[in-house]
């Protein structure tokens, strides 16, 4: 099969309507073995004594790598069209995704 070919054919993602709406998470834990990455997405409320895991991703170490290569090309794009994407200060304790002190305690 030639380059256009392959073009023409793209391809398909089907996107059922109960995953469009898409699960919203502020935290994220990553953890390995030799075979694969678990990504582990979840949602932390201030107040609320812990997070819960919304979605658990597996990937194999390649995709991972891929991964990281999108999620870079696509900040850089983003930050092309909308400016840097700031970030606080360096926080103590386990290096994660979340945008609430961990140690301390939230207020609602």
């Amino acid at each position: 099969m030639n380059e256009n070919n392959q073009k023409q054919q793209g391809l398909q993602i089907e996107l059922q309507p109960d995953k469009a709406q898409g699960e919203y998470a502020n935290f994220a834990i990553i953890t390995h073995s030799s075979s694969e990455f678990i990504v582990d997405f979840a949602r932390m409320l201030p107040g609320l004594p812990k997070a819960q895991v919304r979605s658990r991703v597996i990937l194999a170490p390649e995709h991972a790598k891929r991964l990281l290569g999108a999620l870079q090309e696509n900040i850089m794009r983003y930050e092309q069209q909308f400016g840097p994407i700031k970030m606080p200060e360096a926080q103590q304790g386990p290096r994660t995704i979340s945008p609430f002190n961990i140690g301390g305690k939230g207020e609602a």
